[in-house]
């Protein structure tokens, strides 16, 4: 791997070997009662480290029109080709860091902590550049620490401190409705992206 970039061989070996232990089989209870509030739902929407697209099915389900699933695993993205049928839905097998686009949200979701820290402010500088003025960067960071990695823990402080750097903290807390095996390990947050 990379500092930029994640080794897309990495990835779809680890999709063919069902790999996965960050794999919720439905949407995260925190994103799912999060876009619950969101009521444009014409809004440009991208989720990278895309997974199995929960949420993108469930964002679908409930009407949101523009959503757009990338992943780096080519195997895993010709999987989301035969399990959706819709055309409000763009499935790219791309690196998000030569990524280009302009969204109105970007939501996180266990694609950060794939990422080497090496490569975290290298993660603030795409997703602000995706973002339009006031977009913003939502979703889920762990809270916690793992040895070795991916996933690659992290804790509520040095998020503060590397988000502000490009974004303005509406908020960063505990998650208080995370799945029992996530309890007490997951922060939620939503950070705008300032216009400078």
């Amino acid at each position: 791997m990379t500092e930029n970039t994640i080794d897309p061989e990495y990835w779809n070996n680890r999709w063919l070997n069902d790999n996965t232990g960050w794999d919720l089989r439905g949407v995260s209870p925190p994103l799912r009662d999060y876009f619950s509030q969101l009521e444009n739902k014409d809004i440009d929407i991208l989720i990278p480290g895309c997974g199995n697209g929960y949420e993108a099915a469930w964002l679908l389900d409930n009407g949101f029109t523009h959503i757009t699933l990338l992943d780096i695993s080519e195997v895993l993205v010709q999987r989301l080709r035969e399990k959706f049928d819709a055309p409000r839905l763009t499935l790219l097998a791309a690196d998000f860091f030569q990524h280009e686009g302009r969204y109105d949200l970007i939501i996180e979701q266990t694609f950060f902590c794939a990422l080497e820290p090496a490569s975290r402010g290298n993660y603030i500088e795409q997703t602000h550049k995706l973002l339009r003025p006031g977009g913003k960067l939502a979703g889920l960071l762990f809270d916690r620490d793992f040895s070795g990695g991916p996933p690659y823990g992290g804790h509520k402080p040095e998020y503060k401190q590397l988000l502000e750097k490009k974004f303005t903290l509406k908020t960063l807390e505990p998650c208080y409705n995370s799945i029992k095996p996530r309890a007490g390990t997951e922060l939620f947050f939503i950070a705008i992206g300032n216009s400078v």
